[in-house]
C-alpha cells in the first residue's frame, strides 16, 4: 500500500492530493495503458509535483497495486457460512470482481495485461505461498479451515484450489475484456466455480 516519504509542497498535503493522483492514473490506463504511463506523466495529469507523487507511492508499480491492494481482504467480512464453501469463495472474489467493475471495462481492458508488473506481483508466489493480506492467501485459509471442518475432501490441498480458483477468475475476466463486457462475467465466474466445487466438497 500507498507509504509517505518525501516532502511535498505544503498545499498538496492531505487525501485530496493522493486522490488526485489515482483518478489520474484511472484516467491515463483507460487512454493509453497501464504499460505506458510513468509517474511524470501522472504528475502531469494531476497537477501534483513529482514530491507529492513520491510521498503517498514508492514508484509506479506501487500505485498500480493500490488498484488491486485496496481491499482489506485478509479481514473482510464474509457472509455466507463455512458449511457452504462454494459460496463462501465465489462471495470472497465477487468483492474484487466488483471493484474490477466499478473501476470499468476500459480500465480492466488496460490493466489486466500479461505485461503489468504489479498484477504479477499480486498474484505470486513466495516459497509456496500467496502473499499475505491477498484474495488468494484468504482464500486458502478458508478452504483449510472448511477442510478441518470436513467440508473440503481431505485429500485434496486447499493452496491447489486456491490457484485453480484464480485461474478460472482470471480466465472469466479475460473473457469479459476479450469480449468488450458482453460475457456475463458473474455468472460465469458463480457457474463455473460452483461446477469445480462439486469436486472438491464432501457431499
Amino acid at each position: 500500500m500507498a507509504r509517505k516519504s518525501g516532502r511535498p509542497p505544503k498545499n498538496e498535503i492531505g487525501h485530496d492530493s493522493q486522490q488526485k493522483i489515482i483518478d489520474a492514473a484511472v484516467k491515463l490506463i483507460k487512454e493509453i495503458g497501464a504499460d505506458n504511463i510513468t509517474v511524470r506523466k501522472v504528475c502531469t495529469e494531476a497537477e501534483s509535483s513529482i514530491g507529492t507523487f513520491y510521498h503517498y507511492f514508492r514508484d509506479k508499480d506501487e500505485l498500480l497495486m493500490y488498484f488491486i491492494q485496496e481491499l482489506p481482504f485478509k479481514n473482510c467480512e464474509l457472509k455466507e457460512n463455512l458449511s457452504n464453501i462454494s459460496e463462501r469463495i465465489i462471495e470472497l472474489y465477487m468483492k474484487l470482481v466488483n471493484r474490477y467493475m466499478e473501476l470499468g471495462l476500459d480500465f480492466m481492458k488496460c490493466f489486466y495485461t500479461p505485461s503489468n508488473s504489479s498484477l504479477k506481483a499480486y498474484m505470486s508466489e513466495i516459497d509456496g505461498k500467496f502473499l499475505d493480506g491477498t484474495v488468494m492467501s484468504r482464500c486458502e485459509e478458508e478452504l483449510s479451515k472448511a477442510q478441518d471442518e470436513g467440508y473440503v475432501k481431505k485429500d485434496l490441498d486447499p493452496h491447489v484450489i486456491t490457484a485453480d480458483v484464480c485461474s478460472i477468475v482470471k480466465g472469466c475476466i479475460f473473457d469479459w475484456c476479450l469480449t468488450d463486457g458482453k460475457s456475463e462475467l458473474k455468472e460465469n465466474i458463480r457457474r463455473i466455480l460452483n461446477a469445480y466445487f462439486r469436486y472438491c466438497i464432501c457431499l
